[in-house]
């Protein structure tokens, strides 16, 4: 792993760390004003924030993981610990979106006061610092290209999504008066939904990069446009792409004239190699096959 590439990595590991402690407060204060105020959608919120506490822990681990050379058992590395993360990240989000539907329905069929109304200055506090955690954590996963922190902000996302249906559940609570007590366990319902959405969404790449599966075809492009630009490359027959961890893996096939000598072949696969690793694309290492033209020809 290059310097460049381990910076990137610290990176994300501190807004990791930043979530973490977002996170905290604003679990202890949800919960702690959900109890004085006679709010469940609040306590329901706390403890989701708890949840996102682990969740940005699993992701700063998978991330420091991810960091490690290659030694003999990983000989390709530990980039898949990150891929690893973003999956739990995914399934740690879709729980807590049933867990907290599951309670909202429990609080709906029970009687119960009104809130109070200074909860929703607790609730506008928390949609405003989780939207800008979001932001700035997603910024940071955009220039890493990490699944596991863009599952991660996300989460924190969802955590704005459900405190502002709360506080639409609450202010109806309080402008409808009495008949209305329920309605912030009516709005966290809406907002399980829309967590739900998401963690599939977030739920599908996460498996992608578990399961192998093929990269995005611009990135495939850039690399064949890049292994076509040395002298010497004939076109590239083959390209096989896979992600681990913030950064890629690859095995190409290059043409080359076949009457060729075997060095003149090597040195070329060495220029496509060093080309591809020094693209920015964040390749971490790259196998190079030489092909003569006429056996593909006659393929």
């Amino acid at each position: 792993m290059n310097l460049t590439q381990s910076k990137k990595i610290g990176d994300g590991l501190q807004a990791s760390g930043l979530a973490v402690a977002v996170n905290i407060v604003l679990a202890v204060a949800k919960i702690t004003t959900g109890i004085v105020g006679n709010t469940y959608v609040l306590i329901a919120d706390g403890l989701e924030s708890t949840l996102d506490v682990f969740s940005s822990i699993v992701v700063w681990s998978g991330l420091r993981i991810s960091r490690k050379p290659p030694d003999q058992n990983h000989p390709y590395g530990h980039g898949k610990a990150e891929s690893i993360a973003a999956l739990a990240v995914a399934l740690f989000l879709l729980s807590a979106a049933f867990l907290l539907a599951f309670q909202s329905i429990r609080e709906i069929l029970s009687p119960q006061r009104a809130p109070a109304g200074y909860t929703l200055w607790v609730l506008a506090t928390v949609i405003v610092v989780k939207e800008l955690l979001y932001r700035f954590v997603f910024r940071v996963a955009h220039a890493l290209r990490s699944t596991s922190l863009r599952s991660d902000a996300w989460h924190h996302r969802s955590d704005a999504i459900t405190s502002l249906a709360g506080f639409v559940g609450i202010s109806l609570a309080l402008v409808a008066g009495p008949g209305y007590e329920s309605a912030d366990d009516w709005a966290a319902l809406v907002g399980c939904a829309v967590i739900v959405t998401n963690g599939i969404l977030l739920l599908r790449p996460a498996l992608d990069e578990v399961m192998d599966a093929a990269v995005p075809k611009e990135v495939e492009g850039a690399v064949r446009r890049l292994s076509e630009s040395v002298t010497g490359v004939l076109s590239v027959e083959k390209c096989r792409i896979r992600k681990s961890g913030l950064g890629f893996l690859m095995d190409i096939h290059v043409t080359v004239d076949s009457n060729l000598s075997v060095r003149k072949g090597h040195e070329i696969g060495h220029v496509v190699k060093d080309r591809l690793s020094e693209s920015g694309l964040g390749v971490h290492d790259v196998v190079v096959h030489i092909e003569p033209d006429d056996l593909v020809r006659d393929t």
